[in-house]
């Protein structure tokens, strides 16, 4: 039977007729009166502090705050937890034993693959922490933070969580949105889409991020609506090198939507992409994932109504640092239907768990998700998405590690199966090239459309 603490219990008392909803105006989230307890009963980032009463979710003590002996930043990142051992294995024959901690895409992953695919759970280890500056600004905005109208927007916050004390959809979400995720980053995203037999051709893209949110000292008063700035070229295969997207992310888009242009080699020429929003396919994807899926989901969310179902405990992927791990192949994570269940690592944790119905009237390939967000990072780790039937359609999986260089949560793999055609679509894999870096020197002026045309005929 799942344990609820007191905190997990009084909000599910409050969702016990069918969760909260949020479909018009939003509540303000700022909670003075409740600063305290940031540093007592609540993690810094707001997250229950005490462990479950059974013990199988520990207390958390400050997350990983020292890498592991022997790491040099712009290493892999070692495994911190290398002499842990499974627990137990959740496969396709005993699955229903464990049904109440995991996803409806978990179960219909393990029942559609029975010979193939499992899931390994290992002891659970609480090791999100973010930068001391940032814990100082989540507990700022937790005094100041709200949302704008509609939920589309957040007002008088900087740097760190908006909301430590979320109580509504729109609350996590900007949580996830907003994460620390340093200042300038690079990173090779590479992405493979398999046949359904497992054959594959490797996309390798670079991506850029400038995040103007979270450079000290600076507001969402002060940024002009633009959260961060986004590059991604593609450098192989040969028929797709040389593609290049920009996008400037904005903070309220219903204010101002999503700024993209791209740049196409054979053209030779710059044009806005008004497109690259919500349902459009994602780059070199298939058709396996959509544009609002990227870091599982950014963008607007006004196209949904948002329910929250309060909290669960489920085995989650986190600290999968096998995934992570230097020098494995392609051809060892590729397998028909799923990526190879051997080099991932389940645990369980509390999850918040939001419901984004489309709206009547409204227009997307999607006609409900189900998110589920690590308590402690907001990172979404889980998705289930159903079709215009309301047939499950998809399962999205993060598999997520603590960059402790950062030191962050962040996903290392991001898996989207299509349960319906026996395909996926994983994005990346770093395990061969350079892994991400956090800490580039980056200017706004290297983000125009006019810097594109400059970068894009290099």
């Amino acid at each position: 039977m799942r344990t609820l603490t007191k905190f997990t219990l009084s909000l599910c008392i409050g969702l016990a007729l069918g969760g909260v909803s949020f479909v018009g105006q939003a509540v303000a989230g700022a909670k003075p009166d409740q600063i305290h307890r940031l540093s007592e009963d609540l993690t810094p980032m707001g997250s229950e502090r005490a462990g479950n009463a059974d013990g199988t979710i520990p207390e958390w003590t400050g997350g990983i705050t020292t890498p592991p002996a022997g790491y040099q930043p712009g290493d892999h990142h070692p495994d911190p937890f290398p002499d842990d051992q499974p627990l137990f294995r959740i496969t396709g024959a005993n699955y229903e034993q464990y049904a109440d901690q995991l996803s409806v895409g978990q179960k219909s992953t393990l029942a559609k693959y029975p010979d193939t695919y499992f899931m390994d759970v290992y002891p659970s280890r609480r090791s999100a922490s973010f930068p001391e500056h940032i814990y100082a600004m989540t507990i700022k905005n937790g005094s100041t933070a709200k949302l704008a109208e509609n939920g589309e927007g957040v007002l008088e916050a900087a740097e760190g969580f908006p909301f430590p004390f979320p109580e509504n959809p729109y609350e996590l979400m900007w949580n996830h949105k907003l994460k620390y995720k340093g200042i300038g980053g690079v990173r090779y995203n590479t992405q493979i889409a398999p046949t359904a037999e497992g054959k594959f051709t490797v996309t390798v893209i670079r991506e850029e991020l400038l995040g103007l949110y979270y450079q000290r000292g600076v507001t969402v008063e002060d940024i002009n609506n633009v959260l961060l700035y986004f590059f991604q070229a593609v450098e192989s295969p040969a028929r797709l090198a040389g593609n290049i997207l920009l996008v400037h992310e904005t903070l309220n888009q219903i204010e101002l939507p999503r700024q993209a242009w791209v740049y196409n080699p054979g053209q030779r020429r710059v044009r806005r992409a008004p497109n690259v929003a919500y349902d459009n396919p994602g780059t070199a994807s298939d058709g396996l994932r959509t544009n609002d899926m990227t870091d599982m989901f950014n963008g607007a969310m006004d196209r949904f109504d948002w329910t929250m179902l309060g909290k669960r405990e489920m085995y989650i992927p986190y600290n999968s640092y096998g995934a992570h791990a230097e020098g494995i192949t392609y051809d060892e994570f590729i397998q028909p239907g799923h990526l190879n269940p051997n080099l991932m690592r389940y645990e369980l944790h509390r999850v918040w768990v939001i419901e984004a119905t489309l709206k009547e009237g409204m227009r997307h390939i999607n006609a409900k998700r189900t998110y589920y967000l690590d308590e402690d990072s907001y990172q979404i780790v889980l998705i289930d998405h159903y079709d215009g039937r309301g047939q499950l359609w998809r399962a999205s999986e993060a598999h997520s590690i603590n960059y402790y260089d950062v030191p962050t949560i962040w996903s290392t793999i991001e898996a989207h199966y299509d349960l319906q055609s026996g395909r996926y679509v994983a994005q990346g894999f770093d395990n061969t090239t350079v892994v991400n870096t956090f800490t580039v020197e980056m200017q706004a002026s290297q983000y125009t459309p006019q810097a594109l045309r400059t970068r894009g005929r290099r």
